[in-house]
């Protein structure tokens, strides 16, 4: 997402107890009913929750996770869908695949062999789209946060790819200024499926992202070429039980992938 460092977090990358103690009471402030001590608590307990570190053995825990991502991920691969759509309350959006864009999850080999999983927590399948292909209109369904700016209400109008209208109820103009920073910082670089039994907020929702693509999702040179370039990665929230997503095949047959929250392939 846009989020960056809290004004209360310390800016040195140094972390005593003083300092981590101050920079995650400031985290605290998610729970402003309760007092600081008990926010701070309740805030340890949910970090503990969402990173499954509650479980009996929490790298188990996470491989199997992984494993039910990645498994999903291979499913939607092997359907070549030719776009996916998102339909609900104020949103109508197809957004167009390139013809290798492969889904992934957070899980990566490096060049030892080692396996990593670099985006913890995490809930997401995700890939490229062509940012050639993108139309529609569609709301956020939760608030965007850019370097301290909340943008509520957010909804984006596509046309031929990209962005050509931006509103909010609040916020508008940072993103629209993110937006007209480089060529392609109106276009998707990313598109990301989460089902309902998420854990974090953060990955709570099926979402896409303005700007830069990923390279490494795409199976061919020639679609790689093709991948938004920008200086900007800025993920929003557009998913919920509410939205239902398909995948559209060559032919225009269109698959049901999310219904209420549930996978359906």
């Amino acid at each position: 997402m846009g989020s960056t460092r809290p004004e209360w977090a310390p800016t040195s990358r140094r972390c005593d107890r003083r300092t981590c103690v101050w920079w995650w009471s400031g985290w605290a402030k998610v729970h402003p009913d309760l007092e600081p001590a008990a926010g701070l608590a309740k805030l340890w307990s949910e970090v503990m929750h969402v990173c499954r570190l509650d479980e009996d053995d929490p790298a188990s825990a996470w491989n199997a996770h992984i494993s039910r991502l990645s498994s999903t991920a291979e499913r939607l691969s092997g359907r070549r869908f030719d776009a996916v759509t998102f339909r609900g309350p104020g949103t109508d959006l197809t957004v167009g695949l390139l013809p290798t864009s492969n889904w992934m999850a957070a899980s990566f080999t490096t060049a030892a062999g080692l396996e990593h999983h670099p985006n913890l927590p995490t809930e997401e399948v995700f890939t490229t789209p062509d940012p050639e292909r993108v139309d529609g209109v569609v709301r956020s369904t939760k608030p965007l946060d850019i370097e301290g700016t909340l943008i509520e209400g957010l909804t984006v109008r596509f046309q031929g790819g990209r962005a050509v209208a931006i509103d909010a109820e609040r916020g508008t103009e940072v993103l629209r200024t993110r937006s007209e920073r480089d060529p392609g910082a109106a276009r998707l670089g990313e598109v990301a499926l989460v089902d309902g039994e998420g854990r974090i907020g953060e990955n709570a929702a099926s979402h896409i992202a303005l700007g830069n693509g990923f390279g490494f999702a795409i199976g061919d040179e020639a679609d790689r070429r093709r991948v938004n370039a920008s200086s900007i990665h800025i993920d929003f929230m557009i998913g919920g039980n509410d939205v239902d997503v398909d995948g559209v095949t060559g032919d225009g047959e269109h698959v049901p992938v999310l219904r209420g929250g549930a996978w359906q392939i």
